[in-house]
This record gives C-alpha cells, structure tokens and sequence, in this order.
C-alpha cells in the first residue's frame, strides 16, 4: 500500500498569526517560506524546505494591499509546484475582489472571474474559501471550491449579551439571506434596510422593512470595509426609533481608511469579527471588539480535504 502523502502547511505575508494557528491546531510545522523584495520592488519567494510529493496547503488571505498578497500566493504555488509538490490546495480565508464578480456597467471587467483563473494557472487543484460575498462566485472556479463558514462561530459569540429585544438587520439587501441565517440561530426577527450605493465609500438609505422601534439592533454582513454601508444603516435604524444599543457581527474586518473612527462614533455595544484578516492596530483600543478565531474551521476543514473525509457540514449553502 502506497504511503499517505505527507501534510505541508505554508503561508505569505497577510496574515502569519492566523496560519501558525492552523498549524497548530493540525500538529504540524509552519513550513518555512520567504517572502522579500528585490531593490527594484518585485516580490520574492523562496521555500526552505521540501514539498516533493507532499499535500500542500497555502493560507493567504488576499486582504488589502490586494494585490501584493494575490501575487504572494501565486508566487507561492508555483515554486511549490516546481518543488514538486503533489497536490496544491489554496486556504483564502477572506478573497480579495469577490465582490467584482459582475459588470455594474459595461465597460469593467470581471475581476473575480481573472482571480479565479489565475489560481487555477498557477497550479492550485482546490480553493478554500470563508464565507464569501456571493455564494454564486462558486462558478467563476476553474477548480473545486470548498466554501466554508464562520457564521456558527459568529452566532456562538455574539448570543451572550443579546438583549431579549434584539432584533436582526441586514445592512442591505445582500446581506438578507445572511440575515436570515442568523435570525434562526439567534431566534430573533429580521429588518432589511434598503440602500442606494453613491460611491465607494458612500451609501444612501432609502428605507427599512420590519420593526425596529424600541428594539436593540444586530448589524449583520459578511464584510466591513470603509464602514459606509453600516455606518449608514445604524443611522437610519436610530432616527427609526431603534435603541442606541447597536451590535455589528462580520467575518471580515477591513476596517480601512477611517472605518474605525466612523464605528467609534456609533452607539455600539459590540463588533464581533473573525480574524480572517488582521485588523488595524487601532480597533481594539476604538471599537467594543470581540475576535472570534476561525483557526478551528479552517484547520479542520484542511484536515478533512487531507484524509479523504466529507466537509459537508462546514460548508455554507445559504
């Protein structure tokens, strides 16, 4: 009987805490990996040990700069690939330009469908994604697509502290079905705002279905980036009658540009967010924040990929 391919377990350079993690809770060695610059500015990346015939898994969230971490973990594939690794699994807790995933307008292009194709050229037989902005995006995959979630998790932290009163908000209207999720783990109703996207940054709220009057509002999206969409929700929610007693749940905490001065302002009780990505080192002083570890998940669902065994529950179908 041929001996089972040994387990290799590298990472880049966005988020070193969270694949020691991982690492660690599978038993094994962070291998030893590179990353540098060149004096011209052109990354580099080296392995320090063997990958020949081995199960290679790269954690690399593709969190901002984007682009620098998505190269890391192209880099990163094809010198194990040339290594001679046997298998190549992508781990990308949180997926940089998933939420490019159609044109808004006619002359853009698709960006998550190039990024899903570049990890397929650059050798990765399999992806493994946390809790991403559109379900759909599984079909951009030239590979197999394990889309896992950290929402049990979320649910599991944020239930202490939430008030009977609670109600569940979808900050707008692709957080609704997420919403959902949430209202029946918690046992809470749902509210919808609506909203009107003016920029990037810059949202506008048109309106709220459900009651919030004299409720304590749980904010629920699978990301928070500038902080425009809730920032704007939570005001709206208020001059609705809403308590001032609001609760953020997210997977993934950009927080960039002036996201936790925005947050900070808002009546919050709590922000619960994962460490998919490495917060700015200000949110915790700012923002009432609990961080739930997703290291658990993601290292059982590598453990699972790796002995043949099914990840039917980890994966997310909402």
């Amino acid at each position: 009987m041929r001996a089972p391919m040994p387990l290799s377990l590298f990472t880049g350079n966005s988020n070193r805490p969270l694949a020691a993690a991982i690492a660690a809770r599978l038993g094994v060695a962070l291998g030893r990996a590179e990353v540098s610059r060149f004096p011209d500015g052109e990354l580099r990346v080296e392995l320090h040990e063997t990958v020949r015939g081995h199960d290679v898994y790269l954690v690399q969230p593709t969190s901002p700069p984007a682009e620098e971490h998505l190269f890391v973990l192209l880099l990163l594939a094809d010198a194990c690939k040339r290594a001679g690794a046997q298998s190549l699994t992508a781990v990308v807790p949180y997926f940089g330009y998933a939420r490019q995933d159609r044109r808004a307008q006619g002359r853009q292009p698709v960006a998550a469908r190039l990024v899903a194709d570049m990890l397929g050229t650059a050798g990765f037989g399999r992806v493994v994604a946390l809790d991403l902005h559109n379900r759909a995006m599984e079909g951009l995959f030239p590979v197999p697509l394990e889309h896992v979630s950290a929402v049990p998790a979320l649910v599991a932290a944020a239930k202490e502290g939430i008030p009977e009163d609670g109600v569940v908000v979808a900050s707008d209207l692709g957080a609704a079905k997420l919403a959902e999720t949430y209202s029946r783990l918690l046992g809470l109703p749902t509210a919808l705002v609506h909203k009107k996207r003016v920029s990037g940054a810059e949202v506008q709220v048109r309106d709220i279905t459900g009651d919030v009057a004299g409720r304590a509002p749980i904010l629920v999206d699978d990301m928070i980036s500038t902080g425009g969409t809730l920032v704007a929700a939570a005001r709206c929610l208020l001059d609705a009658g809403a308590r001032p007693a609001l609760t953020l749940v997210a997977t993934h905490g950009l927080l960039v540009g002036d996201a936790v001065e925005r947050l900070a302002a808002l009546p919050l009780t709590r922000v619960v967010l994962t460490d998919s990505v490495q917060p700015p080192p200000t949110a915790a002083a700012r923002l009432p924040l609990t961080t739930v570890t997703v290291a658990p998940l993601l290292a059982e669902a590598i453990r699972r990929l790796h002995d043949g065994e099914s990840l039917s529950d980890l994966l997310s179908w909402g």
